[in-house]
């Protein structure tokens, strides 16, 4: 008989084709196997009782990197087939097949690369069937080498055979290459001249980082900036050409040890930093580590990862300690891919550059995780995890395209029950980050060859993603309110049922209300249908708008005013002068750039400010994310007065009552943990009103606040014991860069 089988899945880039092709060797049937747009398709002959063999042992032994979505098998006449083999991929047809995300370099080519008498010795693009690069090589499905970008580099005999050996791990491997006929390396001066290649360059590169200099290396996803993590100088330097103030930046290191040796991995972040996805992983510092002082001042945090490609792997290898390996762009810039693109905008930062003769078909920066109430929690979704989807709990009847909102900006697409979110994009506040969504939007859709019928944006009219869909879809376009889109991600994330309800806190720092003002301290009973605002944030006045997100003094005003009046103007809890706060305050008296608000964030800025702890920023929440760190030095489980009455929450309540403890001189962790606890108790308490009222029990907990471990394990643990089922954030982040996520779901719903 002959067996047809129509596999959809991640099943291209995973050696599938070569593991079918061994089993059906094995079992001695006929036939062939091939990648099409769908998946892979297998037609087998041979006797029933091996055809059914077969059929069960292609989903229980399948590749370890695979997974099967869907199955479909049919028996027919034998048609006369030859010997087994691997047959051309079709390009015709929907494309429906999974692109698989950039792997981690396999324990056995990394064998390959450190042994003196392996032929790709030293060469840093080895890759076989379990790992190398996919996502930021692929041009367009089905996944074949001439679809990609080693299009232009032809196999040697030797690479030929192993590509066509069964037995070989190499079997069917596209990026297959070696010294011979592969990329290779190349080191430049930031002139843009060519100082040497290949061994000669990454022995050279080397040197240069223990030197003390910063060395642009090209990787998978784009450039890092890489330089020596033990340096002082070297990482100060970085910083101040990168104009990175104060933000933490990544460090690389060469192995598990090397990283516990400078600070505390539990269990969980011990798998993170290991996992085959190997993210930026945020961790404590330990106590006289050797990181230079400026990878995270003030902080007690770090970001570390391992090496994921040869090239890394080589460098860190004969380095033999840490390096930063931070996005190689200007803030807020994308990062650079193109040699061209690099030189032009790096060659003020970078002393060298490190590059190679591999086409990025698409720029993927680093993910970055944390462990959060003893999950992984994800703070940028990028390199390791996109573009694979997130199954949700419904099926979309049109393809759905949304669009994201204006800060750490993703895209997705809804196609029948999955989501494809993009690469971590960023903020859309810079003509070249808008170049790189627009560019990102052009390529997901032919990528996935997909012309959506519903579009989804913002519901702010002046975000960029909210006028690219008035501009370029306004007959299919729909606007998602934000924080609606957090609940509606949390929901979808976590499989809720389509009929069910949730109680959902959306805290973040900014988001455009139906009643046309800031909001950002909402608590939303949700369902996929809609929506009702049932609690929120007392609201109060930012005065100069914008800027106080920059000046978190200027929210810390505007609190004391709110809950003391004129005698606020007599503190001195916050460094602004007389005139300037009664210029400010006058601002706020007279309605004069001074929008109301009802954000969580910015609360959590506001209270950093008063307790002396960040006045002004140098990057998104640095004032709430001291004032945690501030709190996790505290044991105390004291809060202050929660008041919530008329579905509003009073915050200046707690204002009163903190002041009140910096008069007594009441220690600033104390504060800043009972600060926390009292977040805590108001979102027990609303959720045990609201469950009174409605009984549901399920609370959804999203927006940027809730990357807070403390606030997070807290309201975890709280929730739990009072009876409710709290869901969080795993899949996707709790901050905006999962919001587009939520805006899928929404436009399934129209």
């Amino acid at each position: 008989m002959r067996l047809k089988v129509n596999i959809t899945g991640l099943v291209q880039g995973v050696g599938f084709r070569p593991f079918v092709y061994r089993l059906a060797g094995e079992l001695g049937l006929r036939g062939y196997v091939l990648n099409d747009t769908a998946g892979v398709l297998i037609e087998a002959e041979g006797e029933k009782e091996k055809l059914d063999e077969f059929l069960v042992r292609v989903e229980k032994d399948k590749p370890a990197l695979s997974r099967i979505y869907s199955l479909r098998h049919t028996f027919l006449e034998e048609s006369g087939c030859g010997e087994f083999e691997i047959r051309e991929s079709r390009e015709e047809g929907d494309k429906s097949a999974l692109i698989l995300p950039d792997l981690t370099v396999c324990d056995e080519c990394l064998n390959d690369v450190t042994n003196p008498k392996d032929r790709r010795f030293l060469y840093p693009f080895t890759n076989c069937t379990n790992c190398g690069p996919r996502f930021t090589i692929i041009n367009k499905l089905p996944y074949d080498r001439k679809n990609t970008a080693m299009k232009d580099f032809r196999m040697c005999p030797k690479c030929e055979k192993e590509y066509s050996l069964p037995d070989d791990r190499r079997f069917h491997a596209q990026p297959d290459a070696c010294h011979e006929c592969g990329p290779w390396i190349s080191l430049y001066d930031c002139e843009g001249a060519l100082l040497c290649e290949k061994e000669d360059a990454l022995e050279k590169a080397v040197n240069l980082v223990r030197k003390g200099y910063i060395v642009a290396v090209k990787g998978l996803g784009g450039y890092h900036l890489i330089c020596d993590a033990t340096n002082e100088d070297a990482v100060s330097r970085l910083r101040q050409k990168k104009h990175r103030e104060e933000k933490p930046l990544a460090v690389m290191f060469p192995d598990l040890d090397s990283i516990k040796k400078e600070t505390h991995l539990n269990m969980l972040e011990e798998r993170a930093v290991q996992s085959i996805e190997r993210p930026v992983v945020i961790v404590k510092k330990r106590e006289g580590t050797a990181l230079a002082h400026s990878v995270s001042p003030g902080n007690r945090t770090a970001g570390v990862f391992l090496p994921y490609t040869p090239l890394h792997h080589l460098i860190l290898k004969k380095l033999k300690k840490p390096v930063v390996a931070t996005s190689a762009n200007t803030t807020d810039e994308p990062i650079a891919k193109d040699n061209a693109d690099a030189f032009s905008r790096l060659s003020a930062i970078a002393d060298y550059f490190l590059s190679h003769n591999r086409e990025i078909v698409r720029r993927c920066d680093d993910s970055v995780v944390r462990i959060v109430a003893e999950r992984q929690a994800p703070v940028r979704r990028s390199r390791g995890f996109a573009p694979l989807p997130v199954n949700v709990p419904f099926k979309f009847s049109k393809p759905v395209l949304a669009l994201g909102p204006y800060m750490n900006n993703t895209i997705a697409l809804g196609i029948d029950d999955r989501v494809f979110l993009s690469q971590h994009i960023g903020d859309l506040d810079t003509p070249l980050a808008v170049e790189f969504y627009d560019e990102t939007i052009k390529d997901f859709l032919r990528l996935f060859d997909v012309q959506p019928e519903i579009v989804v944006s913002d519901l702010h009219p002046g975000y960029y993603s909210t006028k690219y869909g008035e501009a370029h879809y306004a007959d299919r376009l729909v606007k998602a309110q934000h924080h609606y889109s957090h609940i509606l991600s949390c929901m979808a994330e976590n499989e809720i049922a389509e009929d069910a309800e949730v109680i959902g806190f959306a805290f973040d720092g900014t988001g455009y209300g139906t009643d046309k003002t800031i909001w950002g301290g909402e608590v939303l009973i949700s369902s996929y249908r809609g929506f009702k605002r049932a609690y929120h944030l007392q609201p109060y006045k930012l005065p100069g708008g914008d800027k106080a997100v920059k000046e978190p003094c200027r929210t810390a005003l505007s609190l004391l005013y709110e809950t003391f009046g004129e005698r606020a103007k007599d503190f001195d809890f916050i460094p602004l002068s007389e005139e300037e706060r009664s210029f400010l305050i006058s601002m706020m008296e007279k309605d004069i750039n001074s929008p109301l608000t009802t954000s969580m964030g910015r609360l959590f800025d506001g209270v950093a400010s008063i307790a002396g702890l960040k006045h002004r920023v140098s990057y998104h929440a640095q004032a709430a994310i001291e004032l945690e760190q501030a709190a996790e030095r505290s044991d105390i489980t004291d809060s202050y007065p929660v008041v919530v009455k008329n579905n509003m929450i009073y915050q200046f309540p707690v204002i009163d009552n903190i002041v009140d403890d910096l008069k007594a001189g009441t220690p600033i962790e104390v504060i800043a943990k009972k600060f926390h606890n009292t977040v805590v108790e108001i979102i027990v308490n609303v959720s045990e009103s609201v469950r009174d009222e409605t009984g549901i029990t399920a609370v959804a907990l999203s927006g940027g606040v809730f990357q807070n471990a403390v606030l997070l394990e807290n309201t975890f643990r709280r929730l739990k014991e009072t009876g409710f089922t709290p869901l969080v954030h795993q899949l996707v982040p709790p901050n905006d860069g999962g919001l587009a996520l939520g805006q899928a779901a929404y436009g399934r719903s129209i």
